[in-house]
């Protein structure tokens, strides 16, 4: 077992011991990539690593063990396609000492019939969680090899957006943009994540994927782009506009800077998540627009490109020094445009470190 995860395995043993948890089970996915470094192949087969007090194992279709093997030295109970997996799952849990767990906490992302799988395994009355209490709440706090790496791929994508800056004129259309970003990140061997570019009215809608568009002189154009390496991603978001700008874009860009100044501002450790979300609403809210800002301030930011802590106007989740998330307030006028600023953050003890370098002026196209 290296280093690294025998470290995460003693502290999410803590974690157990201070919540009562008897049993952790984590199917392939980031959860196990967090604590191993790896997962194996993902697929029907159910595939658990079992966590208890003092020991784990895996359960472990056969025909996945020989080319895992090579990746840990914990424990295999396997089963094979003729056998199914049943008794090697209570041979698992007997093994470590979990056959009454008392309370299991549950990777959220797994499989429905994994975790039935394992439910229906434990005594009747076995209380059951997430992970949040447990490997979620290790899971926010980066470490230093984290945070190199999140900065590693903030540098990547601020300069794939100025890739972008560089590509996009009146004429070519947003699928044609997309291409250019694309390019960018695998020049630098990321793996392109997505590639949002709304022009216009299309920039109204958060989400919107490029389309055969054209962009057009007076568009305001919203550019938010991730790309990953080495296992961890990136998002940022910026706009540019071609030739003058659209009626009341100034104003509208002021506000959401403001707002993202605001929330800037608030992220501090020991503070919930909800006060970060309501400090950028806030300022939204006061000039006129809050009707407009229909999605939430952040989300937190590590192996998945979305996960805890999310900055929600019902979060209750306390902020801490090394949480990594984005602060990206917007506003979104249909049928006009959409303004979104974000950049992703890491919390230090006196506020936030913005991972990028790039400013979040508008970028103006000369026509």
């Amino acid at each position: 077992m290296n280093e690294q995860t025998a470290t995460r395995l003693k502290a999410l043993r803590q974690r157990m011991n201070d919540t009562g948890t008897g049993l952790v089970a984590i199917a392939p996915g980031s959860h196990m990539d967090w604590v191993l470094g790896f997962h194996p192949h993902p697929d029907e087969r159910p595939c658990l690593l079992l966590i208890a007090s003092e020991k784990e194992t895996f359960l472990m279709p056969a025909l996945n063990a020989e080319g895992t093997r090579a990746f840990t030295d914990i424990g295999f109970h396997t089963w094979a396609d003729d056998e199914g997996p049943v008794e090697a799952l209570q041979a698992a849990l007997a093994a470590i000492g979990a056959e009454t767990p008392g309370l299991v906490a549950l990777d959220e992302t797994m499989r429905a019939d994994f975790a039935l799988l394992l439910i229906d395994a434990l005594p009747a009355g076995t209380r059951r969680d997430f992970t949040p209490a447990t490997l979620g709440g290790l899971r926010m706090r980066k470490d230093s090899a984290e945070y190199a790496k999140l900065k590693m791929n903030a540098g990547i994508a601020d300069r794939a957006m100025q890739a972008a800056f560089s590509a996009v004129k009146p004429g070519m259309t947003e699928k044609d943009l997309a291409a250019e970003i694309r390019a960018h990140f695998s020049s630098e061997g990321a793996s392109p994540q997505f590639w949002i570019v709304g022009a216009g009215g299309n920039g109204a809608f958060p989400h919107h994927s490029a389309s055969d568009r054209v962009i057009e002189e007076g568009d305001a154009v919203v550019i938010d782009i991730g790309g990953r390496k080495q296992g961890f991603p990136s998002d940022i978001t910026r706009m540019a506009v071609i030739g003058l700008p659209p009626e009341g874009y100034g104003e509208i860009h002021t506000i959401v800077e403001k707002a993202v100044q605001a929330a800037l501002k608030a992220a501090r450790p020991g503070v919930p998540a909800h006060d970060v979300d309501a400090a950028a609403r806030k300022v939204i809210t006061d000039a006129g627009y809050g009707d407009y800002f229909v999605h939430r301030t952040g989300h937190g930011m590590g192996i998945d490109g979305h996960e805890p802590p999310y900055i929600t106007a019902t979060s209750d989740t306390v902020l801490e020094e090394g949480m990594v998330f984005s602060i990206e307030p917007g506003i979104y006028l249909p049928g006009r445009f959409g303004i979104r600023l974000e950049d992703i953050v890491i919390l230090r003890e006196n506020g936030p470190e913005i991972l990028s370098s790039l400013p979040r002026t508008v970028h103006v196209v000369q026509v």
